[in-house]
């Protein structure tokens, strides 16, 4: 059986624009008698037999599907693809092609059916670059615009070959943060889960035997149990109070671009941790528009992208200051000078480049001297860590050991 994919036509998706759309699975055979079938999207199944007819395509089933139904697209998935078309294309693969053995090749049932939407617009008419374009939850403006400008300049293979390595760039600076992070973060998680089984379980059967004692109790252990007996009343307050601030941070995050400014200035001030992300965001900014003046893009039109990618709101609104500054005729160097988010000798490697007209080789090498940095931090802290960890674990879970164990040292001495 052939398998096919079709959307709506250009007519009747301006008839049905208000319409919420939904996706359909479709069978039917074509005007050979062939078999086919795919998937669309559409306002109704009506649409999706008129859309199919309009194509030679009888169809004899037509069914709704759940579009939130497979796994979920991720950096890394759109990084694996990207690659293989870059491979595909250079080495002579038509396009539509190429997009086939994506779809038929890839282990996640979501980015096959990504891929099938994508596909069906190309077919339909539309450039790759609008293509990606309708689909800006997978496929950013920066994808979009390094797209289009290989389109424009007919070296396709090549901006896809450098979109690939860009992001498999930005993808492993992202999976150094993760890793530098996950270990302290982990060692507290288990941390307050272990103090909690302590205080509502453990404490409260001590007290029951201190309570046969007759003896007055040490203070450490009296304000223990008196934690202990606040846990046990109300753990349910604890942990819901705990849930719900953390929840209440993630959503005021999302939602506030003050609140996301404020912590990512206080993420920068932090001590070991903001020197790693500092490093990192500065090796995505350069690497970006390294990535984006390469391909030809304007450097005005190339720094609207930029901001975005760099993953912190201050040097977001940083560069829409440069952008400003660059489009009324100052260096680029000048610009960033001015707004005292980059280190000197960045700022210096820029000027030179400018100055040769080497900025995109320049800027690579910012971005390659940055992640070195960034490897070396995760390193040096991951080390320093260590000991940290273990000083923070021998007080707190060894002060409540101790504070617990106290009348009985007290009760021996006596005796």
């Amino acid at each position: 059986m052939a398998t096919a994919s079709a959307t709506v036509s250009k007519p009747a998706r301006r008839a049905h624009g208000a319409a919420k759309e939904h996706l359909y699975a479709w069978e039917g055979k074509d005007k050979t008698g062939k078999a086919m079938r795919g998937e669309m999207r559409a306002a109704s199944d009506s649409v999706v037999k008129v859309s199919l007819r309009r194509q030679g395509v009888v169809v004899s089933k037509v069914k709704k599907q759940a579009m939130s139904r497979g796994h979920k697209v991720t950096d890394k998935d759109i990084s694996i693809f990207t690659r293989q078309l870059a491979t595909m294309m250079r080495s002579g693969v038509p396009l539509l092609q190429a997009f086939d053995i994506g779809i038929k090749g890839s282990g996640n049932p979501g980015l096959s059916r990504l891929l099938n939407e994508v596909r069906s617009e190309v077919e339909m008419g539309s450039s790759l670059s609008q293509a990606f374009a309708k689909f800006p939850v997978h496929f950013d403006k920066l994808f979009c615009n390094l797209i289009a400008a290989g389109e424009q300049a007919g070296i396709l293979d090549a901006i896809l070959d450098r979109l690939a390595t860009y992001k498999e760039k930005i993808l492993a600076i992202k999976g150094k943060i993760k890793s530098a992070l996950f270990y302290p973060a982990a060692v507290i998680a288990v941390s307050v889960i272990v103090v909690a089984v302590i205080m509502i379980w453990v404490v409260p059967t001590f007290k029951d035997v201190f309570a046969s004692f007759g003896a007055e109790l040490p203070g450490p252990t009296l304000v223990v149990i008196g934690i202990s007996d606040f846990f046990v009343s109300y753990w349910w307050l604890v942990f819901g109070s705990l849930a719900g601030v953390i929840a209440g941070i993630i959503m005021a995050y999302k939602r506030s671009v003050p609140m996301q400014i404020a912590v990512d200035r206080t993420v920068l001030k932090l001590p070991v941790v903001g020197e790693i992300v500092r490093k990192a965001t500065i090796a995505r900014w350069a690497r970006t528009l390294s990535t984006m003046f390469s391909a030809g893009v304007p450097l005005v039109e190339a720094l609207d992208s930029v901001g975005g990618a760099s993953g912190n709101h201050l040097y977001v609104l940083a560069t829409r200051t440069i952008q400003s500054e660059v489009s009324t005729g100052m260096s680029l160097n000048m610009s960033m000078q001015n707004s005292g988010m980059f280190p000197t000798m960045v700022v210096q490697m820029v000027s030179i480049g400018e100055e040769a007209g080497q900025l995109d080789n320049m800027l690579g090498k910012v971005a390659d001297f940055y992640d070195r940095e960034v490897d070396d931090a995760v390193a040096a802290m991951s080390t320093l860590l260590e000991p940290l960890i273990m000083v923070f674990l021998g007080v707190v879970i060894g002060g409540l050991v101790v504070a617990m164990y106290l009348p009985i040292f007290k009760l021996g001495a006596v005796v």
